[in-house]
C-alpha cells in the first residue's frame, strides 16, 4: 500500500509543470474590499466561495511559481528557497484534489476549509525562510547589481502574492469554519466594516513600546490626533483589515522608538512619536512624526530595499525575543501591505531632526481594490533588463584635484 501512494504521489508531482503552465496562462481575479465585504455579510454561500477558489488560488499561485523559476540558479538553489518552492507545489498539488470534487457535498466542504488552514500554517514561514535564502546568496555571491534589481522586482510580487492568498484563505476559513467570533463579531472574515484608526494605533503602540522597554528600559509617549472633513465628533473609522493596518504602524513605530531613544541617548526627556489620522474625500492617511535625527536623502530608497537594513541580521531559530530590528523586511513588507488595497507609504526625513512617515488609504471600500501581480511578456522583460552604462554623469566620491589640468595658453 505504501509503495502505490508512494507511485501515485511521484506522478502527481511530475505533473506539477504542467499544472503551473496551463493556470500561469489566467490572470488573477482582483476583488474590491465592498466585494469581499458584500461576499461575507449578505451573499455568504460556502459553495460559491469554494468553487470560486478552487479555480482562483492555483491561478495565483502558478503566477507567481512562473517567476520563481526566473530568478538567478544561484539563488534558486539555495536551501532556503528550494524549502519555499517546496511548500508551494505542495499547496497546490493539495488544492489541485478538489477541481473535480462535489460542491454540494458538505463533506468536501468541511475538507476544503482544513486544506485551506493546512496551506496557511505551512506558509506562516514563508517570509523569513525567503529572507534566510538572500542570506545564503548574498553570503556566497558576489554583488552584481542586474540580479539584485531581479530579487528586488521579484520579491515585491511574491510577497504581495503571498498576501493575497492569505487574504482569500483567511476570509473562506473565518466566514465558513462554523464558529462565531465572540471577542469582535461584527468583522466580516477578516475585514472589519467599521475599523476605528485610532484604536488601532493605540494598539500597536502599546505593543510596540512594550518591546521597547524590554530592550531600552524606556520609551517615548504618543500624541494622537485625528481630523476629518465631517462635521462629526464620531472617531475615524473605515473598512479595511485591522491586522494589516496593525502590522504597519507596529513597525513604523517600532523605527520610530529606535531612532528616538538612539537620538536623546543622553538626555532625560524623550520628546513624543506623533500621529495624525486625517479622513478625506479619497484618502486616509495617517502620519506618524519623529525627532530621531532622521535620515540622509541617499538613504530613503534602502530603506525600502530587501538586500539592505541598518540592523544586525537575526539568524533563524533565535526565538529568546522577538526583535526590535532585523531582517530589514519590515518597511518594504508594510509599504505592501498598504499597496495591496490600493493604498501606498511614504518617508519624508529631515536628516539632523527626524522623520514623517505617511500611510495613504483609500477612503471608499469601492476604491479599495487588490493590486496583484499578474505573470505575462511584460514580467518577463523585467527580468532581463542589462546594466547600461548611465545617461547622467555620475560625480566622483573625491574632492576633483585642478592641479592635474594646465592653462590653457
Amino acid at each position: 500500500m505504501k509503495f502505490v501512494r508512494f507511485i501515485m504521489k511521484n506522478a502527481a508531482l511530475a505533473s506539477v509543470p504542467k499544472h503551473i503552465e496551463h493556470f500561469s496562462k489566467f490572470s488573477p481575479s482582483p476583488l474590491s474590499m465592498k466585494q469581499f465585504l458584500d461576499f461575507g455579510s449578505i451573499n455568504a454561500c460556502e459553495k460559491t466561495s469554494f468553487v470560486f477558489l478552487r479555480q482562483e488560488l492555483p491561478v495565483r499561485l502558478s503566477n507567481i511559481m512562473k517567476e520563481i523559476n526566473l530568478l538567478p540558479d544561484r539563488l534558486v538553489t539555495t536551501p532556503s528557497v528550494r524549502m519555499v518552492q517546496g511548500w508551494y507545489i505542495q499547496s497546490l498539488m493539495e488544492i489541485l484534489e478538489f477541481l473535480d470534487k462535489n460542491p454540494d457535498d458538505h463533506m468536501v466542504l468541511g475538507e476544503f476549509v482544513d486544506a485551506l488552514v493546512t496551506i496557511r500554517n505551512r506558509h506562516n514561514d514563508v517570509v523569513p525562510t525567503m529572507a534566510q535564502g538572500i542570506i545564503e546568496y548574498k553570503e556566497a555571491f558576489p554583488k552584481d547589481l542586474v540580479t539584485n534589481h531581479n530579487i528586488e522586482y521579484f520579491l515585491d510580487r511574491f510577497y504581495m502574492s503571498r498576501i493575497s492568498i492569505r487574504m482569500l484563505i483567511n476570509q473562506h476559513t473565518l466566514i465558513f469554519d462554523g464558529a462565531p467570533n465572540t471577542i469582535h463579531p461584527n468583522p466580516i472574515g477578516s475585514i472589519d466594516p467599521h475599523c476605528q484608526v485610532g484604536d488601532v494605533v493605540q494598539d500597536a503602540f502599546h505593543s510596540a513600546k512594550m518591546l521597547c522597554d524590554q530592550y531600552y528600559l524606556c520609551s517615548p509617549d504618543l500624541i494622537l490626533q485625528e481630523r476629518q472633513n465631517k462635521k462629526t465628533n464620531n472617531p475615524i473609522s473605515i473598512v479595511y483589515v485591522p491586522s494589516h493596518l496593525y502590522h504597519m504602524l507596529f513597525e513604523l513605530f517600532k523605527n520610530a522608538m529606535r531612532a528616538t531613544i538612539e537620538t536623546h541617548e543622553s538626555s532625560n526627556n524623550l520628546p513624543p512619536i506623533e500621529v495624525m489620522v486625517s479622513l478625506g474625500g479619497e484618502d486616509m492617511s495617517i502620519k506618524v512624526s519623529d525627532k530621531g535625527g532622521g535620515v540622509p536623502f541617499r538613504r530613503i530608497e534602502n530603506l525600502y530595499s530587501y538586500m539592505y537594513s541598518t540592523a544586525p541580521t537575526p539568524q533563524i531559530g533565535e526565538h529568546s525575543r522577538p526583535p526590535l530590528a532585523g531582517f530589514g523586511y519590515g518597511l518594504p513588507i508594510s509599504r505592501l501591505y498598504a499597496k495591496y488595497f490600493q493604498g501606498d507609504l511614504q518617508l519624508y526625513s529631515m536628516e539632523g531632526y527626524g522623520t514623517d512617515a505617511v500611510i495613504y488609504l483609500k477612503a471608499l471600500s469601492t476604491d479599495s481594490i487588490e493590486r496583484l501581480p499578474v505573470y505575462n511578456k511584460t514580467a518577463l522583460r523585467n527580468y532581463k533588463v542589462s546594466q547600461e552604462a548611465d545617461d547622467w554623469c555620475i560625480p566622483s566620491k573625491e574632492p576633483l584635484d585642478l592641479r592635474n589640468y594646465k592653462v590653457a595658453k
